[in-house]
């Protein structure tokens, strides 16, 4: 089960990228379009997606359990859901994202380690800069990011693997650090020099990024 980010459509995040593809090799691939994107209604344009609709389509699938992988706004909904459906879980994935740690002294210490890393320069750092302000100008008051909610769940009691694949342009260590102290079985990817776009780009995903989701796919499937 394959989710998005904000701003993007299945279509392209995830066949365009060739990820699914690879996926496809050996799974059953499903990648919905979230609500207020792509092909699916709108009730709010320019909103964020919700992790209840992946529940009801996959009730509608009949799919009992999957392995549930998340893009930015994605990995932020695949987060929600270890919370509200921890028993669907084989595997969860975040691309581009992770679980932010709530304790704020905790969340300072991260985001003092990304602080020190290298940051984006050039053509890179300009596309991202443009990217933060079409979401600003999207975005209604109204949908906040669905990072923005907290996640309700102790990681430590569940027994679900868990990837993280981010750039190293795009703050890991704030997305990581809880998956690090909390996750009983936790696999952390670092692309070198990607930021949360290029990490996924449309003229095709990192090869360590496809590698790194399909051997961890394989690795704990059931």
């Amino acid at each position: 089960m394959l989710i998005h980010g904000y701003t993007d459509n299945a279509q392209r995040m995830w066949f365009g990228t060739g990820i699914a593809p690879a996926l496809a090799k050996n799974h059953r691939v499903v990648a919905l379009d979230n609500r207020n994107h792509g092909q699916s209604d709108k009730p709010v344009p320019g909103g964020s997606g919700k992790p209840q609709d992946v529940v009801e389509l996959m009730d509608h699938l009949h799919i009992q359990r999957a392995h549930i992988h998340g893009y930015s706004m994605g990995g932020g909904m695949t987060g929600q859901l270890l919370g509200l459906i921890p028993d669907r879980f084989i595997t969860a994935g975040f691309g581009g994202s992770g679980m932010q740690e709530t304790d704020p002294k905790l969340r300072a210490q991260a985001a003092a380690m990304d602080e020190a890393l290298p940051k984006a320069q050039g053509t890179d750092a300009a596309g991202m800069e443009r990217f933060r302000a079409r979401v600003t100008t999207l975005r209604p008051a109204s949908s906040p990011p669905v990072s923005a909610a907290p996640v309700a769940v102790d990681l430590t009691r569940l027994n679900i693997p868990i990837l993280a694949v981010n750039g190293t342009f795009d703050s890991p260590s704030a997305k990581t650090q809880r998956l690090w102290r909390e996750a009983r079985i936790f696999q952390n990817v670092l692309l070198a020099d990607k930021t949360h776009l290029t990490a996924i780009a449309t003229g095709g995903a990192p090869p360590a990024y496809i590698e790194a989701i399909t051997k961890f796919i394989d690795a704990y499937d059931k």
